[in-house]
C-alpha cells in the first residue's frame, strides 16, 4: 500500500497582509467580494489559490472568467508569477484526476471540476451549473456573462469575486460603488499607497520610460476619473475642463431656440444631446439616451423636456442611416419621426471615414461648453462616455485597431458627431447670435401641432 502524501492548502502560497481580508471574505460569510487592487498586487495569484481552496470543500463546478478565451490561457493557465512558478501549480497535481491542455479543464478527485473561460464565448458553458465564480478584469468582460450566471449562483447558493483595475466609470464603476455601499459584499480599493508592492518613485520611473500618465494612475492608483489609454478625446476633455466649459451648471436661455443631435440605435441605445448656440459659443444643455424604445418615446421626453425648461426647438438633426428603410416596416426612421409623428428633422451628411468623423468631433469639442450635471442621469452620462470613447486595443500583438470599441461610450460619442460634421458644415452661418423670435411665436409653437419646434 503506497504512502499517501499530506497536501496543505493554500499550496505554495502564503498570503501577503494586504490579501488576507480578500483571501478569508468566503469563510467570514461573504458570497460575492470586488477587489479593485493595483497591477502587480498579485489578483490571480489569490484568486487562483481561493478556487484551490473552495473546491476541496464543496463540490461543484468552478469557472475562471477573463474578458477574453485567449487571456486565460496567456495570463493564467500558461502564465507564472515573477519567480517562475506557474500559477495553475497552486492546484496540486496530487489533488487533480484529470488535465485537459486544450479546453483548460481540471477535473478534480473530490468530484469538483475548474475551468478557464472567456466573457467573450461564455456561451459554450451556458446550461452548467457553477458553484463558485472569478471575474478577472471585470472591468473589460461582457457583462452579459455575469448577468446570465448570477442568477445561478443565487439559486445555489453560489459565490462569486470580481478582482479589475478600472477601466473609467464603466460597469466596473457602477459595481464597485453598489459594493462599497451594500454590507453583504465584501469590498476594497488598493493602491500602490495601500499595499507598498511599489512606490511613487516606481511609478514615475514607468512614466518617464514612456507609460502615460493617465494609464499609470489607472493602474497603480485604481483612479476611475483618468481616460482609458486609447480614448480618443483625452486630450479635449482634459482641455475642457482646465478652461473651465466642463462646468456643473449651464443656465438654460429661453430666448435661444434649442437644436438636438441623434444617434439612432437599432439593437441598442439611441442617444440624443441637446444644445444651444450664441455666435460661436455652443452650450451644451443636455443629454438623454435610452434603450429598447420605439421613437415616440423619445419624442413624448423631448416635448416633456422642452415644456419644463420654457424653451423651443428650432431643428432635430439625425445621422446619416436615420435615411434607411427598416425591413420590418418598409419605411426609414426619418420618415417616421417627419411624417408620423411631426418632427421638423434634417439628415446630417455622412464622414467619408470613421477616422473622419472623429477628427470632426475633436475640432468641436474645442468649441462646446458642457452642462456635465445636465448631461448625466437615469444611468447615463453623457459627459464620461466622451471622456471613455477609445479605440480597439489588440491584446495579441499590443497596437491600437482604427477602429473604435464599439459599448456604452460608443453611443454618446457618435450622437456628439452628428453635432460635429453638422457644425462642421454651418459654422459659418453661425457667427453672430440669431434674432429675438417674435412674440406671438413663442405661443404658437406650444399648441397643439408639434412639428418639431
Amino acid at each position: 500500500m503506497s504512502e499517501q502524501t499530506e497536501i496543505t492548502l493554500p499550496h505554495n502560497y502564503t498570503p501577503r497582509a494586504y490579501q488576507c481580508g480578500l483571501y478569508n471574505a468566503l469563510a467570514e460569510g461573504y458570497l460575492r467580494a470586488v477587489a479593485v487592487w493595483h497591477r502587480r498586487a498579485g489578483k490571480d495569484k489569490t484568486m487562483i489559490n481561493i478556487v484551490g481552496k473552495e473546491s476541496q470543500k464543496r463540490v461543484g463546478s468552478y469557472y475562471y472568467l477573463f474578458p477574453k478565451y485567449t487571456q486565460g490561457r496567456k495570463m493564467l493557465w500558461e502564465g507564472m508569477d515573477r519567480n517562475g512558478f506557474p500559477f495553475m501549480a497552486h492546484i496540486p497535481y496530487e489533488l487533480r484526476a484529470s488535465t485537459n491542455n486544450t479546453e483548460m479543464k481540471i477535473e478534480l478527485t473530490c468530484g469538483s471540476i475548474f475551468r478557464v473561460v472567456g466573457s467573450d464565448n461564455f456561451n459554450d458553458v451556458m446550461g452548467t451549473n457553477p458553484v463558485g465564480l472569478i471575474l478577472s478584469e471585470y472591468a473589460l468582460q461582457n457583462r452579459a456573462a455575469w448577468d446570465y450566471f448570477r442568477p445561478i449562483l443565487m439559486e445555489n447558493g453560489g459565490w462569486a469575486i470580481f478582482n479589475y483595475t478600472p477601466r473609467g466609470k464603466n460597469h466596473g464603476y457602477e459595481l464597485y460603488k453598489m459594493a462599497r455601499d451594500d454590507p453583504e459584499w465584501f469590498c476594497e480599493l488598493k493602491t500602490i499607497e495601500d499595499t507598498g508592492v511599489l512606490t511613487a518613485e516606481d511609478v514615475e520611473r514607468e512614466i518617464e520610460q514612456g507609460m502615460p500618465r493617465d494609464l499609470a494612475e489607472q493602474e497603480f492608483y485604481c483612479s476611475f476619473e483618468a481616460s482609458n489609454p486609447g480614448a480618443y478625446f483625452k486630450s479635449e476633455m482634459r482641455a475642457m475642463k482646465e478652461t473651465g466649459r466642463l462646468r456643473k451648471h449651464i443656465p438654460i436661455d429661453s430666448s435661444l431656440p434649442v437644436l438636438t443631435f441623434w444617434d439612432l440605435g437599432m439593437d441598442d441605445s439611441t442617444s440624443i444631446w441637446l444644445m444651444q448656440i450664441a455666435g460661436r459659443e455652443v452650450r451644451v444643455i443636455g443629454y438623454y439616451e435610452n434603450s429598447g424604445a420605439a421613437l415616440r418615446h423619445y419624442v413624448n421626453w423631448l416635448k416633456d423636456w422642452r415644456d419644463l425648461h420654457q424653451v423651443t426647438f428650432e431643428k432635430h438633426y439625425l445621422p446619416h442611416d436615420a435615411k434607411v428603410r427598416e425591413l420590418n416596416t418598409g419605411t426609414s426612421r426619418l420618415k417616421h419621426l417627419k411624417h408620423d409623428l411631426h418632427m421638423d428633422c434634417e439628415v446630417v451628411k455622412a464622414p467619408k471615414t470613421k477616422p473622419d468623423g472623429i477628427e470632426a468631433s475633436r475640432r468641436a469639442l474645442s468649441v462646446v461648453w458642457i452642462d456635465e450635471t445636465a448631461c448625466a442621469g437615469d444611468g447615463y452620462d453623457g459627459v464620461e462616455g466622451l471622456r471613455q470613447y477609445r479605440k480597439e486595443y489588440n491584446e495579441e500583438h499590443g497596437v491600437y485597431a482604427m477602429r473604435p470599441v464599439h459599448d456604452k461610450n460608443s453611443h454618446p460619442a457618435d450622437a456628439f458627431q452628428t453635432f460635429a460634421l453638422w457644425w462642421e458644415a454651418n459654422k459659418r452661418k453661425t457667427d453672430s447670435p440669431p434674432p429675438p423670435k417674435p412674440a406671438g411665436r413663442h405661443c404658437r409653437e406650444r399648441g397643439s401641432s408639434w412639428m418639431g419646434r
